[in-house]
């Protein structure tokens, strides 16, 4: 599952086909929208902006802490490195 923990005009714009929203101004209006695709055994990769960003280190924690989901893994490079390698 890929969950895009950027601001919402971000994901508005584009996003990763299939991405679902998750960021933490708006956890708890957006939780019910991951939890609806999520399913135990499926990998989840939560990306943001950068590297530089720190957003998809954060929304993964939390879904470590709160949701006990050990398969959470953050994209390095985040969506500007996903974007060079769709263009190669």
């Amino acid at each position: 599952v890929w969950v895009d923990a950027r601001s919402d005009p971000a994901f508005r714009e584009d996003r990763i086909p299939g991405a679902v929203p998750l960021n933490e101004d708006r956890w708890e209006s957006l939780i019910g929208g991951f939890i609806a695709v999520w399913r135990p055994g499926l990998r989840v990769v939560v990306y943001c902006d950068s590297q530089e960003c720190d957003a998809s280190q954060h929304v993964a924690l939390r879904l470590r802490r709160e949701l006990s989901i050990d398969e959470v893994y953050v994209l390095s490079g985040g969506w500007s490195e996903w974007q060079k390698a769709q263009s190669k």
